[in-house]
């Protein structure tokens, strides 16, 4: 269901608009195969960067490399087959059925205009049925909660059959079943993931390494163990918590104590 894992590197990116910083000099690999999240603050730039990566945002200086192919030299539809996205919303689905809005992520495969073929609804047929929407095929997208919505938006980027699969807050409107269930998917997947995620309890437990940004700059990368130190959720996050190793996982867990983190101001940087 997906191409074969390809390498991200992102080099000195940089992007600005109207004369502000959103993101300064962003270096970040990920792996074949690799599971790599982004966390920060609202406004450090995580959505940013990941436009970038995607090309929906052409940055200011600096280059994304996949498989050592300079992206913004590649043509739309290549670059479609190598990257697929799960934004935070979907524009252009008003009035289409689920199935079309999944059906729209075989477009890089097909010439301009060319119906879908018995290969093509196999493939939509499957994905709906990975993240389980089969029952939902027929109806209105712009009908279903943010949740079932969510779940389509990952089975139109799985039959696109990237090697890299970015994703934005794939957990927003989940609920905690179906949270687990994508991202648990995305692990098990033959793709290298890249996530921006706010919850940085499953960010520790789905990812291998992470890369915390603020202000727009990269002020750790690691794994999870070693990123995600109170210290660092201080600094960067202004809060007082707790991190231990979750005894089930070995993941760190964290544990925040609000009374303490009235008083703890975060570190400042470039706006974002």
């Amino acid at each position: 269901m997906t191409g074969r894992p390809v390498e991200l590197v992102v080099e000195g990116l940089r992007y600005e608009v109207d004369g502000r910083t959103l993101l300064d000099g962003i270096g970040l690999t990920a792996r074949p195969g690799e599971t790599v999240g982004v966390v920060g603050p609202n406004g450090s730039g995580k959505t940013t960067l990941l436009r970038c990566v995607y090309g929906t945002l052409r940055p200011a200086a600096g280059r994304v490399l996949i498989d050592g192919a300079d992206a913004s030299a590649l043509g739309v539809k290549e670059r479609a087959r190598r990257v697929a996205v799960v934004p935070q919303d979907a524009a252009g689905t008003f009035g289409l059925t689920v199935r079309e809005v999944v059906s729209m992520g075989r477009s890089p495969h097909k010439r301009f205009w060319e119906q879908d073929g018995p290969d093509d609804r196999l493939r939509v047929a499957r994905a709906l049925e990975t993240v389980g929407v089969s029952a939902l095929a027929g109806r209105r997208f712009d009908g279903l909660s943010g949740g079932e919505r969510q779940r389509a938006l990952v089975a139109r980027a799985l039959v696109q059959e990237p090697g890299l699969l970015a994703l934005d807050e794939p957990t927003n409107h989940l609920d905690i079943r179906y949270q687990l269930e994508v991202l648990g998917l995305v692990r098990r997947l033959p793709v290298t993931g890249l996530l921006v995620l706010h919850d940085l309890n499953l960010a520790a437990s789905f990812c291998d390494r992470l890369y915390v940004l603020s202000g727009g700059r990269v002020v750790a990368r690691g794994r999870p163990e070693q990123v995600l130190t109170e210290e660092l959720l201080a600094e960067v996050y202004g809060v007082s918590a707790r991190v231990a190793v979750h005894p089930e996982t070995g993941a760190p867990n964290i544990v925040y104590l609000p009374e303490r983190s009235a008083g703890v101001t975060p570190a400042a940087g470039p706006a974002a």
